[in-house]
């Protein structure tokens, strides 16, 4: 056991002020060995240390825990029944603890509508700029949808100048006679002349429009008639409620009796003509004017927030009920291979002898008569000519009149089976997953509808409210939601997200995507005092983006707020006010304050264990500790220690060739990928990476062996070495288990050998105790008021759920007596709870055979994580490696013949860990498989055998192959590639 040095011994937290520290003494929480930190306040501030030293249990487990109990405690009585049961970190005291905000690597969402819109807010302010300031536009005629007032149509009336010396201008206000259901029009005329009406105005065909008296038409029953026939067309019969002449005082104003006249006598017009009328200016200009929102012959809905809200039912597109999505025709099924031409069956369904018959000899026969070239490869068609294939034309039934036929003929069991092979999830065509109903993109906001900036990239959407220039009134409604907007966009360029939509749903999003979004939505809620603690935020960054990353960490600290980063990334370290180095090893040889200070102080070789010379602390010296046990992170920071350079690269004789791709942002790539050698794929946030192996090549590769339900993306052809591969895995960030009873152990099969072993000691023998007893899975010898999760769950309302030991077994997870059977003195919980690499040591004494099934765990860097670890508590690093280990240590049916694909492997690693990670890895390429990394860290990328770069940048302007060779052919690069960039520091 590692004693405590006498420096840490003689630095004291009692004195020092909780208004400049926030203060903990004595943590004793998991494997932390009761230190004292005191973290300076408004400080960008990095915890680093070997992966398992104890960072997250002084960062979550400790720090963020109190400030959620405090919350707690601030909170309703409801909410604090269950403070007594939550338990208090383990620490002598904590002092000048900020109200805590805590944003873990998790994506805690499953919500199939939330999307990055929503999540950072900037949807919402987009709802209200659209709702206030939108403006609507008619789809048919362009021009722009508005209600007609009261005085918009005065106005009209007073435009038309008076000629000098001419007569007074006159003019006649007009509304539409409408007859009510159930009456006749002599009804309608009588009630009209009991309401004091007069005149009517009915088209009289070539004489123009006649002034008739009411009374004269009652008196004519042919008359009535006549015009009953000519209400079926609007306007033709109109009452005249007002005619007279424009007046204007002496000034030239217009006279304001004359003015107020007009006025009611038009709102009347409304009133009678349902909310429409007619400005007859004579001589002039006849004009309808209608206080409906409407234009074109359509009536359109106003803009508010529910118009633009696809969570609403008002809102919500009708087709897909606002989820963007609908189960139709996919086209990639329909036409699966693009490099077919219409005459050698590039339409699948047409291939059948009875279909082409129907269907495709039309198209062949009469190409000629409208010029479509039969014989060209589909991919090479116009836009035009392809929607022609769907439309048709008079010569032939197109591919949507051909799945009309299909479905009507559904009743027949082949149909269906038809239908059935070539539909999937497509995009719905009416809201262009968008979500929301067609009309809301009629409303537009200097030229951009909601739904088109939705849809574009951040990158783009920040560009157009950046140069976005508003009339004054529009401006004046705007600005303060603008503000809200540009900043939000900006924050979210600045954490590296410039290449999502706003329509992306979150839970597509990877762990560190979804983090810098909550970073970013912190950041625009524009918070202080407050003390935020963040879990490695630069998960999934290329070093060219995690520069902008520190940029928004500080701004983050300059509003006023502590902030606490859980980090083995380099830049953020050498950017941190304050690096703390918990070590010097992982599990139960870590948990000690190792180095407290700045990188000025890491740089300074004279830094001495006993800085402190007299023996008693202050506030300046608190902030300085470099104590005599060993630091990883310093000697790798100094140089002292490196991942080294593989001393030669393998070279490929075999590989895979994938041609077309085009998913996404890819811009039609064709890429060769090595066989039995170590692959990186790299390239900067949002160039295309993960669409090209985990959408495309994946999903491809899988469907090649029959063995794939995943949609692959758009891709012409793979070839090459394919009967070299016996199987494929991807090994991925995602969690080993739904379940929380899921655990490392049981992952990697070790627990069905370890349940043997305790059945078969004598206690269990005796008890008739069978290997199920000692599952928690199942009924038998696991506790029931948990079964077996060792916590209970507590719903509370409107806060997260809060999880509380097990009363019943005291966290245990079984029953008393099963816990009387031991190894060696240790029950099955006691082994559960041990990390493994001190199981490591426990069973290679006793059970030598259950050591070398957890090896693997140990060889992956993952010695320090429990056995009975739930599963939902790894981070998606650990679930990836703990997958590794299942195949290091199972014995691999396909050995030597497997591709193995994973997605940023050293996610939450340190760099000694890394050097670990990079044996595991190499020991899999040097038995006969393939490898193949999606990867930012410069550490594994100058380790590959050959790489694959993506750019040049991210989202529209990335998606495409910008370097293919070896590390030492990249970093000769000269045009700019941000991956040779920072490569050649390390080669």
């Amino acid at each position: 056991m590692i004693q405590t040095t006498e420096t840490e011994r003689l630095r004291s937290v009692d004195h020092l002020d909780p208004k400049q520290f926030i203060i903990i003494k004595g943590a004793k929480v998991h494997n932390l060995k009761g230190i004292d930190v005191a973290i300076p306040r408004n400080k960008l501030v990095v915890l680093t240390g070997l992966s398992g030293s104890g960072k997250s249990s002084l960062a979550f487990d400790t720090l963020f825990a109190e400030g959620q109990r405090m919350y707690v405690e601030s909170l309703s009585s409801y909410a604090r029944q269950f403070l007594g049961r939550m338990e208090k970190p383990e620490v002598e005291y904590i002092k000048g603890v900020s109200p805590a905000i805590a944003i873990e690597q998790k994506v805690s969402t499953r919500n199939p509508r939330s999307t990055v819109g929503t999540s950072t807010e900037i949807y919402d302010y987009l709802k209200l700029l659209f709702g206030r300031a939108g403006i609507t536009y008619s789809p048919i005629s362009g021009h722009e949808v508005r209600k007609d007032t009261v005085t918009d149509v005065v106005k009209f009336m007073y435009d038309f100048e008076t000629e000098p010396g001419g007569a007074p201008q006159r003019v006649m206000i007009m509304a539409p006679l409408r007859v009510r259901e159930g009456r006749t029009l002599a009804y309608e005329l009588n009630i009209l002349l009991q309401k004091g009406y007069t005149r009517i105005v009915a088209d009289g065909g070539p004489t123009g429009r006649q002034i008739m008296q009411i009374e004269d038409v009652l008196a004519n029953s042919a008359q009535v008639d006549e015009l009953d026939a000519k209400l079926l067309t609007p306007y033709s019969v109109e009452i005249l409620v007002d005619r007279g002449t424009v007046l204007y005082d002496e000034a030239g104003n217009p006279d304001e009796d004359n003015q107020y006249r007009f006025s009611d006598s038009v709102q009347t017009a409304f009133n009678e003509g349902d909310g429409s009328c007619r400005i007859d200016v004579v001589g002039k200009e006849s004009r309808i004017f209608s206080d409906k929102f409407e234009l074109d012959g359509i009536v359109f809905e106003e803009p508010s927030v529910n118009l633009f809200t696809f969570n609403n039912p008002y809102g919500a597109c009708r087709r897909c009920d606002g989820f963007g999505k609908v189960l139709g025709i996919d086209p990639d099924l329909v036409i699966p291979d693009k490099n077919l031409s219409v005459f050698e069956g590039a339409i699948a369904p047409w291939r059948s002898e009875k279909m082409n018959e129907e269907f495709l000899k039309p198209l062949l026969k009469n190409g000629i008569r409208f010029d479509f070239p039969i014989h060209r490869p589909y991919k090479d068609l116009s836009s035009a000519e392809q929607e022609l294939l769907w439309t048709g034309n008079t010569f032939f039934d197109g591919i949507n009149a051909f799945f009309a036929f299909v479905e009507s003929q559904t009743f027949k069991v082949q149909y269906r089976v038809m239908l059935s092979r070539y539909r999937g999830k497509t995009t719905c065509p009416e809201c262009r997953g968008s979500r929301l109903r067609k009309d809301a993109s009629y409303v537009k906001v200097a030229g951009k509808s909601i739904t088109d900036l939705v849809l574009l990239p951040l990158t783009q959407v920040t560009t157009f409210f950046r140069e976005l220039v508003l009339p004054e009134h529009q401006q004046q409604i705007a600005n303060r939601l603008l503000i809200e907007i540009r900043n939000r966009l900006d924050y979210m360029e600045r954490v590296g997200l410039g290449y999502l939509t706003l329509n992306r749903l979150t839970n597509s999003l990877s762990g560190g995507e979804y983090q810098r979004i909550k970073l970013a939505t912190s950041l625009g809620s524009a918070l202080v005092g407050s003390m935020y603690i963040l879990d490695e935020p630069s998960i999934g960054l290329h070093p060219r983006d995690t520069q902008r990353l520190v940029s928004v960490l500080e701004s983050l600290r300059d509003m006023g707020n502590t902030v606490i980063v859980v980090e083995h990334e380099e830049e953020v370290m050498r950017a941190a006010d304050q690096l703390i180095d918990i070590g010097p090893d992982a599990g139960s040889l870590g948990g000690h304050l190792v180095f407290q200070g700045t990188w000025a102080d890491i740089k300074n070789e004279q830094v001495k264990a006993n800085n402190n010379e007299n023996g008693t602390a202050n506030q300046s010296s608190f902030s300085l500790l470099h104590s005599s046990l060993p630091s990883h992170t310093l000697d790798f920071l100094t140089g002292r220690e490196t991942v080294p350079v593989p001393g030669f690269r393998r070279k490929a004789t075999n590989f895979i060739e994938l041609k077309g791709a085009r998913e996404n942002n890819l811009k039609d790539v064709d890429v060769r990928i090595p066989l039995n050698t170590l692959t990186v794929v790299t390239g900067v946030s949002g160039s295309g990476k993960s669409t090209l192996i985990r959408k495309v090549l994946y999903p491809a590769l899988m469907r090649q062996r029959g063995e794939g339900t995943e949609e692959a993306g758009k891709y012409d052809t793979l070839g090459g070495s394919l009967d070299r591969i016996s199987s494929v895995e991807m090994i991925d960030q995602n969690p080993i288990g739904k379940s929380s009873r899921s655990n490392p152990v049981t992952y990697i099969k070790a627990y069905d050998y370890l349940r043997q072993v305790m059945a078969d000691q004598p206690i269990s023998k005796s008890r008739g105790y069978k290997p199920s007893h000692f599952s928690f899975n199942v009924d038998g010898g696991r506790c029931e008021v948990c079964q077996g999760e060792g916590e209970v769950k507590i719903e509370m309302q409107f806060m997260a759920d809060i999880y509380l030991k097990c009363e019943g077994c005291g966290g245990k997870r079984f029953k008393q007596e099963v816990l009387e059977v031991t190894l060696h003195d240790k029950s099955i919980s006691d082994i559960l709870a041990m990390t493994v690499d001190e199981a490591m040591d426990f069973f290679r004494q006793f059970e030598p055979k259950m050591a070398d099934k957890l090896r693997p765990l140990q060889e992956v860097g993952l010695g320090y994580i429990g056995l009975g670890q739930s599963a939902n508590t790894l981070s998606g690093g650990e679930a990836q490696r703990v997958k590794l280990a299942s195949f290091l240590g199972k014995g691999n049916p396909n050995k030597g013949s497997t591709l193995f694909i994973f997605d940023e492997p050293t996610t939450g690693l340190h760099f000694h860990d890394i050097r670990k990670l990079l044996s595991a890895i190499n020991a899999l390429v040097d038995q006969g498989d393939s490898v193949i990394i999606i990867e930012h860290n410069m550490e594994v990328i100058k380790n590959a055998d050959h790489i694959i770069d993506l750019g040049p940048e991210g989202g529209e302007t990335g998606g495409y192959i910008t370097f293919s060779g070896t590390p030492e052919d990249m970093v000769k690069l000269t045009n700019g590639n941000y991956t040779a960039h920072y490569l050649k520091g390390k080669i």
